[in-house]
């Protein structure tokens, strides 16, 4: 299993043009569906920096995220956008823990 971090600031004017790229990767995740991945993007208080989290589990060592049409689009113009450049980081598992129960 592979897991990264990306995380980067974009220009506050285009901050709303960012998360409508991120939009459509997930839109088109949940359309195509592929296995073997977990990915998850978030933004930061300060509405303008994000970080994305991927666990990518693949045997060629292949990345099904980076296939997509959408995820292609979001990437292509990444830097123009940034106010900082993504900076990627290999994450390696010390632990997790995962249970949900719904709370009453």
């Amino acid at each position: 299993m592979r897991r990264v971090m990306v995380r980067y600031k974009v220009k506050a004017d285009r901050a709303a043009e960012n998360e409508s790229y991120i939009k459509r990767v997930f839109e088109q995740l949940d359309r195509e569906r592929p296995v073997a991945i977990r990915y998850a993007t978030f933004k930061l208080d300060d509405g303008v920096s994000f970080v994305h989290i991927a666990s990518i589990q693949s045997i060629d060592g292949g990345n099904p995220l980076t296939e997509l049409s959408a995820f292609k689009a979001f990437s292509a113009d990444i830097k123009d956008r940034c106010e900082e450049p993504p900076v990627t980081m290999k994450l390696n598992e010390v632990g997790s823990y995962e249970f949900f129960e719904t709370l009453r």
